[in-house]
């Protein structure tokens, strides 16, 4: 790809905001912190948390730590506050939640609900497939013959759908504002490369540079014009 790479920019009131309901969701379950994974589940406020495979399936939380499923893991809820989140390849989970920190699906895992991140990159790997929606506000989100039920939605993200990817429920990119207040002066890149599928509406709020190729199939474009490009990669942006 001939893109260079962004870091995203985070907002700061963004994150203040969420943090205390972050902070929330993840006090209920603490009274057993530092346990092992186990049916009764994993919580904990510093440091990171290993699931394995071959153990009850439980609900993953920390503050400030990572949480990394291994291959063929099942878990509940995985959320934590400042830290990454790695679901092993063909692992199952019913959620992921963090606020700084990238989120990675590896091949064939399996998110039967939503995968919501503030600042981070989303990253999902050849089968892999979330059921509900992504979103996040900073940071890409990269599919690569991956699937997404539900949408992806966005404030500030660049978004790659490549390969046989599908995306079902749109792409929605929104303008910064309220919650979101500034985010990055930065205009997102969306590619949609051949082979790849979006269903429903691609709806722009601000300025973006959506690149569709002439072999993808999408929906009904608001709010911006795609530029149409052949072969398996865009062209170079204009500086």
């Amino acid at each position: 790809m001939a893109y260079a790479h962004r870091e995203p920019r985070p907002s700061a009131r963004a994150a203040r905001l969420l943090l205390p309901l972050a902070l929330l969701a993840l006090a209920g379950p603490m009274s057993g912190c530092g346990r092992s994974p186990t049916g009764d589940g994993t919580d904990r406020v510093n440091g990171s948390i290993h699931v394995a495979a071959g153990v009850p399936s439980s609900a993953a939380a920390t503050v400030n730590g990572s949480i990394v499923a291994d291959d063929n893991a099942v878990l509940k809820s995985a959320r934590t506050v400042n830290g990454g989140i790695s679901i092993g390849a063909n692992a199952r989970a019913e959620s992921l939640t963090t606020v700084n920190g990238p989120v990675t699906l590896k091949p064939g895992a399996h998110v039967s609900g939503a995968v919501t991140v503030v600042n981070g990159s989303v990253n999902l790997s050849e089968g892999a497939e979330v059921s509900a929606t992504v979103t996040n506000v900073n940071g890409k989100i990269a599919l690569n013959d991956a699937h997404v039920a539900g949408g992806i939605v966005t404030v500030n993200a660049d978004i790659s759908v490549l390969g046989n990817s599908r995306v079902e429920g749109g792409i929605t990119v929104k303008k910064p504002s309220g919650l979101f207040f500034h985010v990055s002066d930065a205009v997102p890149q969306i590619i949609i490369g051949p082979g790849a599928i979006v269903q429903g509406n691609l709806r722009f709020e601000h300025k973006v540079a959506l690149y569709v190729s002439d072999h993808a199939t999408v929906g009904p474009i608001i709010g911006a014009t795609a530029i149409p490009f052949s072969g398996p990669t865009p062209p170079a942006p204009t500086p």
